[in-house]
């Protein structure tokens, strides 16, 4: 299967994309706005962390400003080199990967990429990420007041050197204690949970009462690939997370119980996310706003082909504002 398959539609390659850099405005009147806790964002689709870089990357392909936001790559406090290479891996329906969150630190990103991600205009969501507590909590501190961010994404779903490398994500105590460290940010904070757990919905509710406004659901689902010839794992570091189509169902469903346990946590939807009726589906099962990071990879301009196809969708629908759609699966009769 091609890559232009795995990721659900057939995508113009991406240097066939850099001669046409789009924006995603059709003039429809539909209102694509959205609100996102505290956060208002002009349209619901924005990148997810991992898949556009740390900074203005993806504006060669796409007008960055049209869209919800942009999630950076996740940050550490000081710059990480990341995990041995390879570091991803092409799966039937997606990919693996094991990058490692290599980051040049907060610091030299607001000074060498910050600057130009702000000037295309786009709203700034920075990711940020820690071995333990108190790592989270100075990478916060380096975001506090920084130019151009609308919110900080606490990615929780990272190894904990202080409980025997258990991701923060895998418990309620760990993950709530790291939303409570990063209060130092100034900043709405949205927490990026795992899907593997058990029970998503109990680490929800953690972080929203230690101070997560919202929580983006999922992240990556852990996994494994061998090459039968070698017989060893095919990623650097042995296993990784997998990402893409395949993980849609698993986060959609994540969505969708978190939706209806947490009625007034708002949520972002992310996973598998290749066109516009993906987008609804999450939206339906509960979501705010969604997230593309995978598809990105096949097609640098994702996210404003998904934009401009929600938007289509909703006129042949006679949906005349995309938040109509947000938790419609759990409307009754």
């Amino acid at each position: 299967m091609s890559r232009r398959e795995a990721f659900g539609r057939g995508h113009p390659s991406p240097s066939a994309k850099r001669s046409r850099r789009r924006g995603s405005g059709t003039g429809s009147g539909v209102d694509m706005s959205t609100s996102v806790g505290s956060v208002e964002l002009k349209a619901p689709i924005m990148t997810a962390s991992g898949a556009a870089g740390h900074g203005a990357e993806l504006a060669a392909f796409q007008d960055l400003a049209q869209l919800g936001a942009v999630v950076v790559k996740s940050l550490s406090a000081e710059p990480w080199a990341g995990n041995p290479a390879p570091r991803v891996h092409e799966t039937v329906a997606g990919m693996i990967n094991s990058v490692g969150l290599q980051n040049p630190g907060v610091a030299a990103w607001r000074e060498d990429e910050l600057p130009e991600l702000v000037a295309t205009g786009a709203d700034v969501v920075v990711s940020i990420w820690g071995r333990t507590i108190d790592e989270y909590h100075r990478a916060a501190e380096l975001v506090a007041g920084a130019e151009g961010v609308v919110a900080v994404e606490v990615n929780v779903s990272c190894p904990n050197l202080e409980d025997r490398r258990k991701m923060f994500a895998h418990s309620c105590d760990t993950a709530a204690a790291v939303i409570e460290a990063t209060e130092i940010a100034d900043l709405p904070r949205w927490a990026k949970l795992s899907p593997n757990v058990t029970d998503v919905t109990e680490i929800a509710a953690a972080v929203h009462e230690a101070g997560a406004e919202v929580v983006t659901l999922a992240n990556t689902v852990m996994g494994l690939v061998i090459d039968p010839e070698t017989r060893r794992p095919v990623l650097g570091a042995g296993g990784g997370g997998l990402s893409g189509p395949g993980i849609r169902p698993v986060a959609v469903r994540a969505v969708y119980e978190t939706r209806r346990v947490c009625p007034d946590l708002p949520i972002i939807g992310v996973g598998g996310v290749a066109k516009a009726e993906h987008a609804v589906e999450y939206l339906l099962a509960g979501a705010s706003a969604v997230q593309i990071g995978t598809a990105s990879f096949a097609d640098p301009a994702a996210c404003s082909d998904v934009l401009a196809g929600l938007d289509g969708w909703c006129v042949a629908h006679g949906v005349g504002r995309v938040a109509d759609l947000i938790n419609g699966a759990h409307v009754s009769g």
